[in-house]
């Protein structure tokens, strides 16, 4: 399933091109969107087939007039990989980098959950006289606690997947200073369950700036996969329903600036664009 938050903070099924409300059914209380959700991840397999007799009946929106919503609203913690594609490891030449031999040396970081915003929305930059990049990421939401659990574990505490752009400020300070600003974790364009998009780990994935095509790569091309980055973060925290992590990107980040529309796409997931312009005042 596609699982949208939209509007006011409503949750709906999406199909094809129309979004189907479904929070009559499922409890939901779009005063605590986040809590809301994570109830409903905790309960998805015995409400799922209530949900799937509810959409021909469920009020239903065409979703090119609705006002698409972070899906993610306020997770607890954001994890994210460093340097997680072979090629985007040399573009950056990072002394610490992902291997593909050791947990070890592989390394993550934490994004602030407020710099989080969702479809359509607009990355505020905070500075004229610095660089910051787009980055393409997959992520993926965790469905239910999770420590120490193995790759071959990873997708039973998944539960769906998503599109991420990780906006980045290049310079010294450590990655979450200069990825943590407000605004700076678009994501969208809603939640596709793991049975839907079968395996992460072969997806096709493209960003664009304007009409020019920046990054391209198939998550294939990961050297942690998304359930051995899920293997490396349990065995270091506990993650939570509502989580996010995020895998990493590939080669090919660039800058944006004012006026830019960024979109990116991932197979299975779906799409989205934010736009870019400066911080008032700035």
């Amino acid at each position: 399933m596609k699982i949208a938050l939209f509007n006011n903070n409503q949750i709906g099924i999406v199909q094809d091109d129309v979004v189907i409300d479904i929070g009559d059914i499922i409890s939901w209380d779009k005063n605590c969107p986040q809590e809301s959700l994570e109830h409903f991840m905790k309960n998805f397999d015995a409400l799922k087939k209530e949900i799937e007799e509810h959409i021909p009946y469920g009020s239903t929106y065409s979703l090119s007039e609705v006002k698409l919503r972070a899906p993610i609203p306020k997770p607890s913690k954001i994890v994210a990989a460093p340097i997680n594609y072979l090629l985007h490891r040399k573009e950056m030449n990072e002394q610490f980098q992902t291997s593909p031999s050791t947990v070890d040396k592989l390394g993550f970081f934490l994004k602030s959950p407020s710099s989080i915003i969702g479809p359509g929305e607009t990355v505020e930059l905070p500075f004229r006289d610095r660089r910051t990049d787009h980055e393409a990421e997959i992520a993926f939401v965790v469905g239910k606690k999770a420590k120490d659990v193995p790759s071959h574990e990873a997708h039973n505490y998944i539960f769906g997947y998503l599109a991420l752009m990780d906006i980045t400020v290049r310079g010294k300070e450590d990655r979450p200073w200069r990825k943590s600003f407000d605004t700076f974790t678009p994501i969208g364009p809603w939640i596709v369950t793991g049975d839907e998009v079968e395996n992460p780990n072969q997806l096709d994935m493209n960003l664009w700036v304007g009409d020019e095509l920046r990054q391209s790569t198939n998550t294939e091309n990961l050297i942690y996969d998304c359930y051995k980055f899920f293997e490396a973060v349990t065995s270091v925290m506990t993650l939570y329903p509502g989580d996010i992590v995020t895998t990493g990107t590939p080669e090919g980040v660039g800058p944006i600036t004012e006026g830019d529309t960024v979109r990116i796409h991932i197979d299975r997931i779906g799409e989205f664009s934010v736009n870019v312009q400066y911080k008032a005042g700035v």
